[in-house]
């Protein structure tokens, strides 16, 4: 029962998942409340670095909008004056 690695993000599911777990069910005693309370911390552990990995891809995607911009920009700086 204590086949639990918090270094694999996706062992919660797997136990979950294994035949005879319940999910749903109540924990019957303090350890297992415990391996459940460890789960849930690696899962949003996981979570956490990925919206980071999402946020800082969004950010160096309009810097990289912006430079482009600023480059066009510079290509034809008369083009922006007269309209």
């Amino acid at each position: 029962m204590s086949d639990f690695n918090p270094a694999d993000p996706f062992a919660f599911f797997n136990q979950m998942m294994k035949p005879g777990s319940n999910p749903f069910m109540p924990p019957l005693s303090e350890e297992e409340i415990d391996r459940k309370i460890a789960e849930c911390r690696t899962v949003e552990q996981w979570l956490s670095l990925q919206v980071g990995m999402l946020q800082m891809t969004v950010k160096t995607l309009e810097m990289q909008k912006a430079g482009l911009a600023a480059f066009k920009q510079s290509l034809d700086p008369k083009s922006s004056e007269n309209p």
